[in-house]
């Protein structure tokens, strides 16, 4: 029997924010690249992708040591660009790990949501604590703060699902509660625009939108044998109990990851559109190379653009056919922030999460004749090599170069 509103424990969902320095770094300038030359490097991997010796040395060669120094340090100029310096302040897989030790000491039944958030399930902690879900999310953000130097966004609900859209709401430093009542959670999920559900991607948003419904709470008033003739069968039913804060999954401690996200901050409030798309590409790149490199492909993608007053917006979009190919992720993003037609916005940051992974050996791929599309993977398996030896700066397109 499914447990009623107030009888549920808690969930924290704790988003770590950005470490707290002693001193801002000085500013080194831009970057730009010594010399680019991305047709003639293309040319070259192509005709080497071809070359079974060229694979083998690959494999042969010795990286280079762990004390020596980068690589515009080693030889004096990049080859293609110096690739971006990582903020300081952003969080780490360190911390992620420092925060389930700490979160550890307060609930053992924690998930981590790589790369900066973890899901808490606080039932029983609250019983030996003797405080509320809140009161545990200030003595978690104190001791995060102390230990870690940073931060933390939390966002507290009965389910999984709202603890997250809560975590994103919530100001750095703040926690935001979302009561385990029915019109609380309508209060809290009502005004939101559809597309902010999980799984509501721009189809079913069209579709909504043609029948006048654009909120979650407009969702939520429709009967259910409505959505489904809207949506469909499955999809209209888990719309249904999403409008209504309804999440059937719950925390799963030690579960594989069922999504990768990478993230783009840039320095300061960015206009440039194509300074946009730059950090998409170096943000599909990455992504591609870690589903490549755990054997795993996606089946959609999900950006997420944060502004200069910390609104964000959400689109997903489901690919054609799982993939982890970086040129297919990169399109399929391109389209979706092309789709959201931003007109002198002020974006802060821009990420994506990779969602739906499965095992590449479970995916099917339609069959190409296309010579361009077969080079583009050759190039793409010896360029994941000479990562994996030298690192992920060792090779990378031209357009980042520019």
């Amino acid at each position: 029997m499914a447990l009623q509103p107030g009888e549920r424990g808690m969930i924290l969902c704790v988003r770590l924010g950005r470490r707290r320095l002693g001193q801002a770094e000085p500013d080194p300038g831009p970057v730009r690249p010594v010399f680019a030359g991305p047709e003639r490097l293309a040319r070259h991997l192509a005709a080497l992708s071809e070359s079974p010796e060229y694979v083998r040395a690959i494999h042969n060669a010795d990286p280079p040591p762990c004390d020596a120094p980068p690589w515009p340090e080693r030889h004096g100029r990049d080859p293609l660009h110096q690739p971006p310096r990582a903020d300081p302040r952003r969080p780490t897989g360190q911390d992620l790990a420092g925060l389930l030790g700490l979160i550890e000491d307060i609930s053992p039944v924690a998930q981590a949501l790589p790369p900066d958030t973890a899901l808490v399930d606080v039932r029983g902690a609250e019983r030996y604590f003797g405080q509320d879900a809140a009161g545990i999310a200030a003595l978690l953000r104190v001791r995060a703060l102390a230990h870690l130097g940073a931060g933390c966004a939390i966002g507290v609900a009965a389910t999984p699902m709202l603890a997250r859209m809560a975590a994103r709401d919530a100001e750095p430093g703040t926690t935001l509660v979302v009561a385990d009542d029915k019109r609380a959670v309508e209060r809290f999920l009502g005004p939101r625009p559809v597309t902010d559900l999980p799984g509501t991607g721009a189809a079913t948003a069209r579709a909504l939108r043609s029948y006048g419904i654009t909120t979650v709470g407009g969702a939520a008033a429709v009967p259910l044998s409505t959505l489904q003739r809207i949506a469909g069968v499955r999809a209209g039913r888990e719309l249904y109990e999403k409008a209504h804060g309804v999440d059937r999954t719950k925390v799963a401690p030690n579960a594989a990851a069922r999504s990768l996200t990478a993230e783009r901050t840039f320095s300061r409030d960015e206009l440039d559109r194509t300074l946009h798309r730059r950090a998409l590409l170096s943000i599909t790149e990455e992504l591609g190379a870690r589903l490549r490199g755990t054997a795993q492909v996606c089946r959609s993608l999900t950006l997420t653009v944060r502004y200069a007053d910390h609104s964000t917006t959400t689109r997903t979009r489901t690919l054609p056919e799982p993939t982890a190919h970086s040129p297919a992720l990169t399109a399929t993003v391109y389209r979706t922030h092309e789709s959201l037609a931003l007109q002198r916005a002020r974006v802060r940051a821009l990420s994506v999460r990779a969602e739906g992974l499965l095992p590449s050996g479970h995916a099917t791929r339609q069959l190409s004749l296309d010579p361009v599309d077969d080079r583009a993977r050759r190039i793409e398996a010896v360029t994941d090599l000479a990562r994996a030896k030298f690192g992920p700066g060792a090779i990378v397109p031209g357009r980042l170069a520019a």
